[in-house]
């Protein structure tokens, strides 16, 4: 416990206060908070674990592979269209 504790330099008194002050902030919640916290340490656990595998094994590309990458396509030509005016009854009238 001298080890964890002595890397921040904190003794029995400290100790107490920030656990009587982690129990004023997160109250019922701080079960929650622990599994949450455990849960993250192991998934940070996992990840270092995948890590040393990977540099023990020394990362074969044999067992990964790049994804294909389709060349681009030209692009399609597409024919716009544009609506035809066609003058109403009133206009034709107008230029008769």
């Amino acid at each position: 416990m001298n080890a964890v504790f002595g890397l921040f330099n904190l003794g029995p008194a400290e100790i107490v206060v920030l656990a009587i002050i982690g129990v004023l902030l997160f109250g019922r919640k701080l079960p929650e908070v622990g599994r949450y916290l455990g849960k993250g340490i192991v998934e940070f656990k996992k990840g270092i674990k995948g890590l040393e595998d990977e540099v023990e094994t020394g990362g074969s590309p044999m067992a990964r592979q790049e994804p294909t990458i389709e060349p681009p396509r030209p692009p399609q030509r597409v024919p716009t269209t544009a609506p035809k005016f066609e003058p109403s009854d009133l206009e034709r009238r107008a230029n008769s």
